[in-house]
């Protein structure tokens, strides 16, 4: 993880293109907000509430008006104590002497700010210490002041890799999972989701870095708890990649996607405030995501019609405006289909500068109901199914501490009902891609399998030989058939895409 250095304002990072923001402006009445309450404020709610970190904290800096150094200070301190949530409530229960669930929920909120202060910022000791205390003055009263300085005082006293050899070496050997959770900060019926899904993948022995090749879970779990990129897509036929790239401001830096031929990934600038986003040209959209609508559309169908496509799952549009942007360059009309009415209307202003014709309808309806309403109508269908979202975890860091292993197969009906749907609702020779944003087996692999098992009329096709065909250089599985992606060999998010055709 980039570490923030309290003295100087910067962060080290060797990921390319931090670049600097400018200051912001406070009124000279209003007095200097601490970062630390701010922090305090904003993880307070996201551990009261279902509340998730990228709403919140937008609004409380603004509303704090603090400065880019302020900003950057409160935004390292909120999202690195939600990842490390686990490693430093393993560490509070040490110092403390006490579990977590004898500690004061407030003050406990306290001491993970200040331990991950102590643990990863370089902010000094003595700095940590009184600052914790107070903030535990401030918001949890005056008698909590002696226990968080005893505390802070105890977990200063080591250093990361102390306290982490510590707290893992009190699980035994016997509980892999377990002390992979401590040490990467995930619950470890995640670990064990993913580490299933990695050695099923069928990805070479050698793939990826060497340090991925010798510890991939490390790694994937390490890669879970870096901030991601944020990546553009340039709509083709809309704008090219090198005007959008033009467009960026001075100050930004940038480098071309590593798959997608559409995909810019940027830093230092606001997505929003760029035109080509603003007029719908291009768009915010993950690489792993950009991949899976290019599946669907280089996908080999049978027979010459090609001119009826379907997203059926479409909320909020971004995969729906880059895959309409292909169908309008093969004259091809792309329907949409969003049960909620919000979403719907999401994806209706992100297709808004689709050429005219290019999309037909946009429904609310259940995508579980299409299959018969429109037997055998399209080309190419694509089910984005809903999830568990394990694999965007690094975009919502503390959803990890809020899901649960019932959430892995409490969708799989759903899931496997929408696949059916999607197959009915497809033309011989057509093609599905089913989509998840996770690599649970129990959400990926065996949902495909089910469905071809219960119908005699699809089949798989290899979706490993299409994105080869997209870009050879993607690492891709040795065996043919569905494509995992994973944040530590791609630098995407954990797309899993299975394409199927009707026959």
């Amino acid at each position: 993880m980039p570490e923030f250095d309290f003295r100087s304002g910067k962060r080290d990072s060797r990921r390319p293109g931090r670049a600097k923001t400018t200051r912001g402006r406070r009124p000279a009445n209003k007095p200097a907000a601490d970062p630390r309450a701010i922090a305090y404020d904003v993880t307070s709610r996201v551990s009261t509430s279902d509340s998730f970190t990228n709403l919140l904290l937008p609004k409380a800096l603004a509303s704090a008006g603090m400065d880019a150094r302020g900003n950057a200070f409160a935004t390292e301190l909120v999202y690195g104590t939600q990842r490390w949530r686990g490693l430093l409530d393993a560490v509070i229960v040490s110092a403390a002497k006490r579990p977590a669930t004898d500690i004061d929920d407030t003050v406990l909120d306290v001491l993970r700010i200040g331990t991950f202060q102590a643990l990863f910022m370089n902010v000094p000791d003595h700095a940590v210490v009184s600052k914790s205390v107070d903030l535990a003055r401030s918001k949890a009263g005056a008698r909590s002041a002696g226990f968080v300085n005893a505390v802070m005082h105890r977990v200063v006293a080591r250093s990361r890799q102390e306290w982490e050899s510590i707290v893992v070496s009190r699980i035994g050997k016997g509980r892999p999972a377990e002390r992979l959770g401590v040490r990467y900060s995930h619950p470890a019926w995640i670990v064990e989701e993913l580490e299933k899904a990695w050695n099923a993948a069928g990805y070479a022995a050698d793939a990826g870095s060497q340090d991925v090749v010798d510890d991939p879970i490390g790694a994937m779990l390490a890669a879970d708890n870096e901030a991601p990129d944020v990546t553009l897509v340039a709509r083709p036929g809309l704008v090219t990649r090198d005007e959008l790239i033009a467009q960026l401001p001075d100050r930004a830096e940038h480098e071309s996607g590593r798959w997608s031929p559409y995909a810019v990934r940027v830093h230092g600038v606001n997505p929003e405030r760029l035109a080509y986003v603003r007029a719908g040209l291009a768009g915010v959209e993950d690489e792993g995501s950009q991949l899976a609508a290019l599946a669907l559309a280089y996908a080999p169908i049978e027979g010459d019609k090609d001119s009826s496509w379907l997203d059926m799952c479409a909320g909020p549009g971004g995969k729906t405006a880059l895959l309409g942007s292909l169908a309008a360059q093969r004259h091809a009309v792309l329907n949409a289909n969003e049960p909620s009415a919000h979403r719907a209307r999401l994806v209706r202003d992100n297709v808004r500068a689709l050429p005219d014709g290019t999309i037909g309808e946009v429904w609310e309806r259940d995508g579980r109901e299409l299959g018969a309403e429109h037997a055998g109508e399209f080309d190419r269908v694509l089910v984005d199914a809903p999830c568990s979202g394990l694999g965007s975890l690094r975009r919502r860091p503390e959803a990890r501490w809020r899901k649960k292993p019932e959430d892995i197969t409490e969708l799989a009906e759903i899931q496997r009902a929408l696949l059916n749907s999607a197959l009915d609702a497809t033309r011989f020779g057509g093609t599905v891609a089913y989509v998840t944003c996770s690599p649970a087996l129990a959400e990926t692999r065996a949902i495909v399998d089910a469905v071809l098992a219960s119908r005699k009329d699809a089949e798989r096709l290899d979706a490993a030989a299409v994105l080869r065909a997209v870009n050879p250089a993607i690492p891709l599985p040795e065996r043919p058939g569905d494509v995992q992606l994973f944040e530590h060999l791609h630098g995407t998010d954990q797309m899993f895409i299975s394409l199927i055709r009707k026959h």
